[in-house]
């Protein structure tokens, strides 16, 4: 009974658009789910997620799973699962996009999924890494281990929204992320996580500390990519 006066006076509503949930729905209503802009990338093995690591780094596999417009749904998911602690809104759409991955079984053999990591210092301002629970629903569903101690930032760097491209390429530095691993890392197949897709560079950098790794091999995948 008190979760229904909760309910009626504080609605649970729509981390998309804000409207009111029903009770049959939970973080995303119907209606936002049904819009969400898919990228179907997974199904396309020479997707515009893969070619940004044409010449850059080595990269198997690579995929995002939705378009991130400006002033769009999927920027508002975002911003809330980034910004306002939604860390369930990552949850949501690993299982999600772990789904269609099986369903699909395009997704090659991976020994870890490594999410890119936050400075010690954006940890704390922020309390969680947004990926971790989009990581964690992978992980369960296609039974990969979880690796969030491999790849640490050695630097802290302001939030790339507010910069241009070109200050957004300049990431691509070699001692701005790095892999601390033993032998038993040699040879493994890693899948690098993150939110948003932009330029690629981030990922870049974390891929190059990776490859570090002998016979270390890399595949991508985002929740989001900016389009």
């Amino acid at each position: 009974m008190l979760k229904n006066m909760l309910n009626l006076f504080f609605p649970k509503v729509c981390l998309g658009c804000r409207g009111i949930l029903l009770s049959n729905e939970s973080i995303i209503c119907t209606n936002c789910r049904h819009e969400l802009p898919l990228t179907l990338h997974h199904l396309q093995p020479d997707n515009e997620a893969f070619k940004k690591f044409y010449g850059k780094i080595p990269v198997e596999f690579a995929a995002t799973f939705v378009y991130y417009h400006k002033k769009g749904i999927v920027q508002q998911l975002i911003h809330n699962l980034k910004y306002k602690g939604h860390e369930e809104i990552g949850g949501l759409l690993g299982e999600w996009y772990a789904h269609e991955l099986i369903t699909t079984g395009v997704l090659p053999k991976i020994d870890e999924i490594i999410p890119v990591p936050l400075h010690k210092r954006k940890f704390r301002e922020r309390g969680y890494n947004q990926v971790t629970t989009f990581g964690n629903s992978l992980s369960t569903q296609l039974k990969i281990a979880y690796n969030d101690k491999l790849l640490f930032r050695r630097k802290y760097t302001k939030t790339q929204t507010s910069k241009n491209l070109l200050k957004r390429t300049e990431l691509n530095d070699d001692v701005l992320f790095e892999a601390s691993f033993n032998v038993e890392d040699h040879n493994k197949h890693f899948l690098l996580i993150d939110d948003v897709l932009t330029t690629g560079s981030t990922i870049e950098a974390c891929g190059k500390a990776l490859l570090k790794i002998p016979g270390a091999r890399i595949s991508v995948l985002c929740i989001a990519m900016s389009h």
